[in-house]
Parts: structure tokens; C-alpha cells; sequence
């Protein structure tokens, strides 16, 4: 057995043991697992393990070729923490926990759960690393975003898993093995220096303000896409070490790009060399999930607590996070979530089903966030109608700055898949999300759960051929992109990729650069982006009730929804209407918030983006026309299948006055009663005009209250894939 210092068991002090049974040790990363440090004048690594309960834990690794009985840790004596300092450990070594249960009993081998850096899977060990002195190039970034008001800014976020976003045509798996013979792979992955260039670059130039990402917390399976979790601390090795995320992060900031990661304190997974029965029996655990395969965490326990709320704030810390997505909320805030038994359900002490210590444990981490890190978002994917996520723990909130909508999500796709006939009958599906739009703080999310498992793509949910099928993608862009709340598009929906996502291959941006349509819509995509960002009325109101009216949400028969986007300043109001049905109009009658010039300054429409090229040209000047329950109204051009916005632009002419008649200044000669006499003469004298011939009649003037709207013919599309010969072309 190694020599330690009896020194080596008070690293961790009294206070420490204190606060982690508390479960407000909130920087216990900072002691626990592997830090690298310096005894007696000797370099090595201090390491400590929570493992109350247990005989005797060992340290094995690299560097004392995993013998059992060479590095015994020692335990505090109180808090069941076992640490101690080995001299002549150096940075990128193997190591694991070889943890006695009881005496004599088969030990247990298990990573560190506080390890900053882990082998890349399938292997298992944790490695020891160094994360300080990392020379950060955000200033500017972080100055910017503690000035930043959360709810007055644009919040439209690409959804991506960075192991499938993109990938190495090498024929070899993720990792860079060779597949096994008879199988395809997907390629290598792209590590996180190259993604700093390309993704930053492609994220930058499509106009997104901020990334998510799926978990990057090490995992050991792929196709849990990141949400089974056995390293908290390390970002996953299959991309390249803690730094290099750090590289990641400051590159997306040094562009202007917030960075989001998706978190999981909901569960964890079974591996055994995990959190799972750390120590022989549960310790973070405290049942599986009926649904999911996986452990929940014990949420009662002041050291899980610790655990987790310690790591929210250690990816805000030290990888400079601007926002975490708390996955899974309603499975945490249901004691029942998932059971359908009922001699299986489980009551609090209210005699209800909501899992107190969970709701406690939300608002503890929220409210420590908040405390510590104002700038950052906490954002909640909770499907239920919990009430006041995105309120203060002080008023009976949870304390989340945004929650995604799911309701908004599954209503609007659910709109989009049904065939155009009957749509009339489905049209609140539209519309309902209104109703409770400004209850909370909404993110409209259209996320990688809605690609996958048999959901179809996007796309592939659209009726009608193949031109209807992308004109229905970008009328369901816009109608996001307008919609009250924050934004969330997953990668793939930017092309309108046919097949669903599959975490084992990139995404077939190819497609982007061989078909027009597929590149059509990714233009259409960062265009919307950037209308989004430079009109404050689509985001400095966002949650807010005042920043939304409706002009016409009932006009079923026609499919059609208008409304008013508003922005602080009244000159920013902008005017929106889309048109889900297949049949264009001419001459479609809409009321407007305010009389005066308008400007159609974006239509879904553009050839450019594959539309037909219906739109308003020039001015639109309002009428005195009373329509949809407004004094004024402009009449409009509406193309199938799309939106347009309108923008007033400037006041109506003022009518000139009527000219007043010129008569002649009586002088001093000619007497002022004689001039009528005069101008008779002078009239007698005149001949007699040429009688005018008969004018024409003029056409009857359409009256105002006619029908609104006149079908035009539906576009001519191919049915089939149009493939681009080059891009060049195109432009």
C-alpha cells in the first residue's frame, strides 16, 4: 500500500460533510473526484469518493497497474467520504474505485462519479485530467450577457446531436473502428475542434442565436442519444477531451452563438460500472423507472442533491453553459409517472401523486442558479399542466425561465399531417394554443422527438405531392417563426430531410446541394432566421400578452389565421397572415391595426425559397373599409400554402384642399356693382360650348362586403424531385 499523509483524509472538512447531508455543498466538484495537487513536494492527485457504509475503498489504475491493495483511501470521520493523495499520478491515467462492500466480499469496480474526463466507450475507466488554467476568449460574450433581459431578447435555438450532425465520409464507425464485416457505418465523428469551425460557421450563417445540444455528459450506449448518463462531470471523450469542449464553447461565444446543454437529473443508467448500486445496494438510486430501463435518483437525499445541484452549476462554471434544458420534468414531479397498475401507485403525504422531495429539489436547483448565475436559463421539457413552471419558488412557482410548449407542438403537427379537405374541421388546432400562450414562458419546440421511432420527418407528415409537401414546411416554419415565444429547430428540419434521424450517420445535407427544393428550403430557413432577429415585434413581446392580437383566428373555412405581432415601439407592429390551404387568393380583404402605408416586407412565397412568386408589390395603402372588426383595411394578394408580413411604412397622403374660385379685383375705374353686368356681356359674346358626347358607364366598383377572397388557380408542381444540376444555377 501506497504511503499517504494522515494529512490526505482531512481534504475534505467537517463543513464540507455538513453541507453535502444538507445537499447545499453546491462547488463539492471542487474536492471530490480527481484533482491534481502537490504533498511534501511531490505532484500526484488528490481523490475522494462518497461510499458511506463500506469496508474499505481501493484506487486502481494505470498508475500502480491496477492492484487492489496498493492505494487504500481513507474515510472521513463522518459522511462515509473516502479520499487520500497519491504521489506520481499524472494527467491522462486510468483509474476506477475498487469499493469492499462488507469484509471479504467480492469487490466492486466502479468509475468516479465526480470524474472530469472518462475513456470513450465502450470502454469504461475515468481519466484523470487537468481543466484549470483554460484561457477563455469570451469576455465580451459573458459581459453581453449579463446585461442581456432574458424575456426582450430572440431566443431561436438549433437543436443538435454532435454526433450525427455531421460525420467523416471514412467508412469507419464513430469511433474510428472498422465496422464489423457485412455492416455500413455511418463514418467517424467530427471532434469538437472541427465542429468549432464547421458548425460554428454553418449555425452562424443560417442565422440561430443560440445551440442545443443532446446531452454531451459521457454515456456509454449511443442510441440513448446522450440521456443515459454514467459521467456527469466529463464531457464524452467520442469528440476529444474537457479542453477542447471548452474550445467548443468559447468559439460558438466568440461567434455570437449562446450554447445550451440538455441535462438529466430525472435518471440514470444501469451500467454497472455507473451510479447504479454504488455500493452494493442503492445509494444515488432510489427506484427504476417503469418506462425507461433506468434508476431515478433518490431526490430526498441531501447528498444527491449535493451531487446534482453541484453539476448544474459545474457546466455553468467552468464550461461557461448560458442555459441547461432539465429533461424529463414530469417524470421527476409524478410519483406514478408512467405506472398504469394501481396496486403499484405510490401517494404523498397529502394523499396526491406529485413526488414533493422532486418539486422541492427543481426549486432548489432553479433558485441556486438564479442566485449564483441570473444570466443563465433554466428551461423545463415538462408535457403536463403543472402549474407556474416558469414562475418564482417564492409565489408556488418552479422557478424555470422557459418551459417548452409541447401542447403548441403536438397540436400544430398533428394541423399539419391532416389532408387539406379536412382541415376546416381541425382549424382550433391552430388556434387553441393562444388561449394559454402567455401563462408561461413558452419555447416552441420542434425537436428530435418528433423524427423518430415511426414519427416520420417532418416532411413526410405533409399531404399532397411533392411541391405542396415543402410549401407545408415552410407555412409550418412560419407560423413558428410569428407565434408568440421563444424558437427550437431540430437539425434536419432546415432541409426538409425525408428519412427520420438516426443518431448512427450525419445528416444528408447533400441533399441541400443536389436538389433544388431541399436547398430551396434551407435558404428559406436562414432568411426567416434573419427576419426573426431584425423585427423586434417577433421577440421584445414575446410572453407577453400586450405584444399579440388576433385579426381573423376563425376563418376555418379558408384555413387561413391572421394576427398582429407587436413590439415596444408601435412603428415596429407587424401585420401576419397564413394560408394553410392549397388554393391562393386575389383581392383577400384584411383588417389592419392602423391606417396608412404597408409594406409586404417577407412572403414564404419567393421563387427563391420554391414558391410561386405571389406577392404584394409597392405600396399597400390602407381603406376606409371597416373588415374583421377593424375601421381599416388593405386588400391583399394571399399565395397557397404560405405567409406574408406586412410592415406599416408611413402615413396616407393628406387630400389637398379644393381650389377657390379666382375672380377679378374690381379698380378704381369700374364700378364694383358694375362687374356683374360686365362678366354677363362678356358672356353673351362668348360662343356656346360644344355639347360633350355621352360618357360610357363606368364598371360597378366590387362592394366592399363581397366575398373576401377569390380561389386562384393552384400551382402546376412536379411530382417528382427536381435535381439540381449546379448551385450556380439556382442563384
Amino acid at each position: 500500500m501506497a504511503e499517504m499523509t494522515k494529512d490526505a483524509r482531512y481534504l475534505i472538512s467537517p463543513d464540507d460533510v455538513y453541507l453535502m447531508g444538507k445537499g447545499e455543498w453546491y462547488r463539492s466538484y471542487d474536492k471530490l473526484g480527481a484533482h491534481p495537487a502537490t504533498q511534501d513536494g511531490e505532484d500526484g492527485y488528490n481523490f475522494a469518493v462518497w461510499a458511506p457504509g463500506v469496508t474499505s475503498v481501493r484506487l486502481v489504475g494505470e498508475f500502480n497497474g491496477w492492484d487492489e491493495n496498493a492505494d487504500y483511501l481513507f474515510e472521513t470521520e463522518t459522511g462515509g467520504i473516502w479520499c487520500g493523495f497519491v504521489p506520481g499520478v499524472h494527467a491522462d491515467e486510468c483509474y476506477k474505485y475498487a469499493i469492499e462492500p462488507t469484509p471479504g466480499a467480492e469487490l466492486i469496480y466502479k468509475a468516479d462519479p465526480y470524474a472530469f474526463h472518462a475513456q470513450c466507450p465502450p470502454d469504461t475507466a475515468s481519466v484523470t485530467t487537468d481543466i484549470r488554467h483554460y484561457e477563455w476568449g469570451d469576455n465580451a460574450w459573458m459581459l453581453e450577457r449579463n446585461k442581456r433581459k432574458m424575456l426582450k431578447s430572440p431566443l431561436n435555438i438549433f437543436e443538435v446531436h454532435l454526433g450525427s450532425w455531421k460525420r467523416h465520409d471514412d467508412g469507419l464507425n464513430g469511433n474510428g473502428t472498422e465496422p464489423p464485416a457485412g455492416e455500413r457505418a455511418g463514418g467517424s465523428y467530427l471532434t469538437y475542434d472541427e465542429l468549432s469551425v464547421e458548425l460554428v460557421d454553418y449555425v452562424k450563417k443560417m442565422g440561430y442565436t443560440h445551440i442545443e445540444l443532446l446531452p454531451i455528459m459521457e454515456h456509454p450506449f449511443d442510441g440513448s442519444w446522450g440521456y443515459q448518463i454514467t459521467g456527469y462531470y466529463a464531457p464524452t471523450s467520442r469528440y476529444g477531451s474537457p479542453k477542447e469542449f471548452m474550445h467548443f464553447v468559447d468559439t460558438c461565444h466568440e461567434a455570437g452563438i449562446g450554447v445550451i446543454l440538455d441535462w438529466v437529473p430525472g435518471g440514470f443508467c444501469k451500467d454497472a460500472h455507473g451510479l447504479g448500486n454504488f455500493t452494493g445496494r442503492k445509494l444515488y438510486e432510489e427506484k427504476e423507472h417503469p418506462n425507461w430501463g433506468t434508476y431515478k435518483f433518490n431526490l430526498g437525499k441531501g447528498e444527491v442533491r449535493t451531487f446534482l445541484i453541484s453539476n448544474a452549476l459545474y457546466w455553468i462554471d467552468q464550461y461557461h453553459a448560458d442555459g441547461l434544458r432539465m429533461d424529463g420534468v414530469s417524470s421527476m414531479l409524478y410519483l406514478n409517472f408512467g405506472i398504469d397498475d394501481p396496486s403499484q401507485k405510490r401517494f404523498n403525504s397529502k394523499g396526491t401523486e406529485e413526488d414533493l422531495d422532486a418539486s422541492d429539489f427543481i426549486r432548489r436547483t432553479n433558485s441556486t442558479v438564479e442566485r449564483y448565475h441570473p444570466d443563465v436559463m433554466m428551461i423545463a421539457e415538462e408535457s403536463t399542466a403543472w402549474p407556474l413552471v416558469t414562475y418564482p419558488p417564492e409565489v408556488g412557482g418552479l422557478g424555470f425561465n422557459f418551459k417548452w410548449d409541447m401542447g403548441w407542438m403536438n397540436d400544430t403537427l398533428h394541423y399539419c399531417q391532416t389532408d387539406f379537405p379536412w382541415r376546416p374541421g381541425n382549424h382550433k388546432l391552430l388556434t387553441f394554443s393562444i388561449m394559454y400562450a402567455f401563462n408561461e414562458n413558452f419555447i416552441l419546440p420542434l425537436s428530435h422527438d418528433e423524427v423518430v421511432h415511426g414519427k416520420c420527418s417532418l416532411i413526410g407528415r405533409m399531404p399532397g405531392d411533392y411541391w405542396r409537401q415543402f410549401a407545408g414546411m415552410r407555412a409550418l416554419a412560419f407560423y413558428q417563426m410569428t407565434h408568440p415565444g421563444g424558437k427550437l429547430n431540430f437539425m434536419g428540419n432546415e432541409i426538409a430531410q425525408w428519412i427520420e434521424w438516426r443518431e448512427y450517420e450525419g445528416i444528408q445535407y447533400f441533399m441541400a446541394e443536389e436538389y433544388e427544393a431541399h436547398h430551396d428550403q434551407q435558404v428559406f430557413i436562414a432568411a426567416l432566421n434573419k427576419l426573426y432577429e431584425e423585427e423586434p415585434a417577433l421577440w421584445q413581446l414575446g410572453y407577453d400578452s400586450a405584444g399579440f392580437e388576433w385579426i381573423d383566428a376563425d376563418n376555418a373555412k379558408q384555413s387561413l389565421i391572421s394576427f398582429v405581432r407587436k413590439g415596444d415601439d408601435p412603428k415596429d407592429d407587424l401585420a401576419i397572415v397564413i394560408n394553410f390551404d392549397v388554393a391562393a387568393h386575389e383581392n383577400y380583404r384584411v383588417g389592419i391595426p392602423a391606417p396608412g402605408i404597408w409594406k409586404e416586407i417577407f412572403t414564404s412565397d419567393e421563387k427563391e425559397f420554391g414558391g410561386t412568386g405571389i406577392a404584394n408589390v409597392g405600396d399597400i395603402k390602407s381603406e376606409d373599409v371597416p373588415w374583421n372588426g377593424r375601421e381599416n383595411s388593405v386588400v391583399l394578394r394571399i399565395p397557397a400554402l404560405g405567409g406574408i408580413v406586412l410592415k406599416r411604412v408611413g402615413d396616407l397622403p393628406k387630400p389637398k384642399p379644393a381650389a377657390k374660385p379666382r375672380t377679378r379685383k374690381a379698380t378704381s375705374k369700374t364700378s364694383a356693382k358694375a362687374a356683374p353686368a360686365k362678366a354677363a356681356e362678356a358672356a353673351a359674346e362668348k360662343p356656346a360650348p360644344k355639347k360633350a358626347p355621352a360618357k360610357k358607364e363606368a364598371p360597378k366598383k366590387a362592394s366592399a362586403k363581397a366575398a373576401p377572397a377569390e380561389k386562384a388557380a393552384e400551382p402546376q408542381t412536379p411530382a417528382t424531385p427536381k435535381k439540381r444540376t449546379t448551385r450556380s444555377s439556382k442563384r
